[in-house]
């Protein structure tokens, strides 16, 4: 088993439907997202440490991304009652969330150097976020963004690692993804 297969079956074993290494080379990334997080379609704008503005400059951001080489995409998969199951949408965006946590904390040893790791839809660590009352973030070190904050063109990230995008009625997809340049033997 190469490497890559290890921290893809390691993904799985996190409870990922789906988990797989790319080139970062390859990863289309469009500064276009920041005018979406504008429009605050998610309501986190402004109200989010890890989200824009406040998550830093989209050029700056697509720069720390493509320092890296290689990309793990991980894929949540839920099922939702109907397609307007908003509650079951803001659950599977929690449990993703929480599975990239636990992906964190078991690949840390494996990564060769620094990594970055990006998630769905914001960080949802804290039931509410600090930034909301002016306060600094409690938990830097665990905040997560989303892929889509650092430019990733996220449907595009989905067909280079061979995953769909839309994955049937009454589901809802989350990825993620850890940049990294090499793993350990």
């Amino acid at each position: 088993m190469t490497n890559s297969e290890k921290v893809s079956a390691l993904a799985l074993d996190c409870g990922f439907f789906r988990a797989g290494v790319v080139p970062v080379g390859s990863i289309v990334f469009d500064r276009a997202f920041r005018k979406a997080c504008e429009q605050n379609t998610c309501g986190n704008y402004g109200k989010c440490w890890t989200c824009p503005p406040d998550a830093g400059d989209i050029d700056e951001l697509i720069a720390r991304a493509k320092r890296y080489t290689y990309a793990l995409v991980y894929q949540s998969v839920s099922a939702l009652e109907d397609s307007f199951d908003i509650e079951g949408m803001t659950a599977a965006a929690v449990r993703h969330n929480e599975m990239t946590r636990e992906l964190i904390q078991k690949s840390a040893p494996l990564w060769e150097g620094e990594f970055l790791h990006l998630s769905a839809g914001g960080c949802r660590l804290c039931p509410r976020c600090a930034k909301r009352d002016e306060l600094p973030c409690r938990h830097p070190d665990e905040a997560l963004s989303s892929l889509e904050t650092y430019g990733v063109a996220v449907s595009q990230l989905a067909e280079l690692a061979g995953m769909k995008y839309i994955n049937g009625v009454n589901t809802v997809t989350y990825f993620g993804a850890c940049f990294f340049n090499g793993l350990k033997d």
